[in-house]
């Protein structure tokens, strides 16, 4: 709870009278939206709410400068509350909002997860909360935090940084380990201020083991001060914010680390260009600066990784990969095309942990190390 467990009260007289504003402003976009619903009923009509569609690439532009955004007249869903394929959604809508109101009213946080499990019968499942949140926060136009609706962090932080949470938290993240999620590893759901580091770049790792793997060998510190992250696969809205909130405080480079494959290549994509679902929050949680490091299809043959290391490509990957080339970012991506056409050509696919088939360490100790030093990323 904000005010219960002391959050705010080292914060700013200015900070408070910004966020109080927020607040009020999303009390007010709710109330209208039930307002709306009432004026129907009294008009003896069947209310409707009206969403826009987060899954069609039709409803998205693509912008360099910004990524996946999506488009001001979007075509839109309708949830009827007199249809028997829309009633049960229309329910759990209200039933969100009216979580929502309350917990915006009462200056209360609480996770996707609370909220689901404080109805389990009426939901159903988790995954039915997360995409309600999601078109609650994109039907309103206003971010998930000023929604009071957090996620539960999945991602790790690790390196040269320090930054104060909401509360005034310090939070240190010089450390080869990683620790409680109530600490300081995990990448936090609430907003960071005052970061300071001397990092020269940031490396985002696909896969927590070669995140592990990097912090074991000290990585952060051993070739010069940078922080690494990890969204542990697909990364969560909380790694992305983070990713973008770095960019735009610290201007260093921010750099990749996927597997050579179609999946780790659409990962990275997700945090350059942002992904349809999410295209209206594009503007906080892309990244169009991110460089692909590694792993890349020309490395592996220019590296001569042994072929016993190499997987061939499942009609999935090839099905995955004809669609990545189809998206519109590709067209200013002349070289990342190159690599993925290298890739389509020798129909095999690598992970990051082929290049211990070279020599144990030569990620750490070579691969990474030279990549940098010489400018190999594209």
């Amino acid at each position: 709870q904000f005010d219960k467990a002391g959050v705010g009260q080292n914060l700013s007289p200015r900070f408070i009278s910004s966020f109080l504003m927020f607040s009020q402003e999303v009390l007010i976009l709710i109330e209208k939206v039930i307002l709306e619903i009432v004026t129907s009923l009294s008009k003896d009509e069947a209310p409707v709410l009206v969403l826009p569609n987060r899954s069609s690439w039709a409803n998205v532009s693509f912008d360099n400068a910004v990524g996946l955004q999506m488009t001001s007249g979007s075509s839109v869903t309708t949830v009827r509350s007199n249809c028997s394929s829309s009633v049960t959604k229309f329910g759990h809508i209200l039933k969100v909002l009216s979580t929502i109101y309350k917990l915006v009213q009462s200056n209360v946080y609480a996770t996707k997860r609370d909220i689901y499990y404080n109805d389990t019968q009426l939901f159903g499942s988790q995954r039915t909360v997360d995409s309600i949140v999601d078109d609650i926060s994109c039907m309103l136009k206003v971010p998930r935090r000023r929604l009071h609706v957090l996620a539960t962090s999945k991602g790790f932080i690790s390196g040269d940084l320090c930054y104060l949470e909401e509360d005034s938290t310090k939070v240190d993240c010089h450390s080869n380990s990683t620790v409680n999620p109530t600490n300081t590893k995990y990448i936090p759901p609430t907003s960071q201020h005052h970061i300071v580091s001397s990092a020269k770049f940031v490396l985002i790792v696909e896969k927590d083991a070669t995140f592990q793997k990097l912090l074991d060998y000290d990585f952060c510190t051993k070739l010069c001060p940078c922080i690494m992250i990890t969204g542990k696969g697909v990364p969560d809205v909380n790694s992305r914010l983070m990713v973008r909130k770095l960019w735009d405080t610290l201007h260093i480079p921010i750099f990749a680390l996927v597997d050579a494959d179609p999946y780790g290549i659409e990962i990275m994509c997700i945090y350059k260009y942002g992904s349809v679902a999410m295209s209206f929050e594009a503007h906080s949680l892309t990244v169009p600066s991110v460089m692909w490091l590694g792993l890349l299809p020309s490395d592996l043959h220019r590296l001569r990784v042994p072929e016993d290391a190499l997987i061939p490509l499942t009609q999935r990957d090839q099905n995955k990969l004809t669609s990545l080339l189809k998206r519109p970012y590709l067209a200013c991506q002349p070289a990342w095309q190159r690599e993925m056409e290298m890739m389509q050509r020798s129909k095999v696919k690598a992970e990051i942990q082929s290049l211990a088939s070279i020599a144990p360490d030569f990620l750490s100790r070579v691969y990474l190390p030279n990549k940098l030093r010489y400018g190999g990323w594209i």
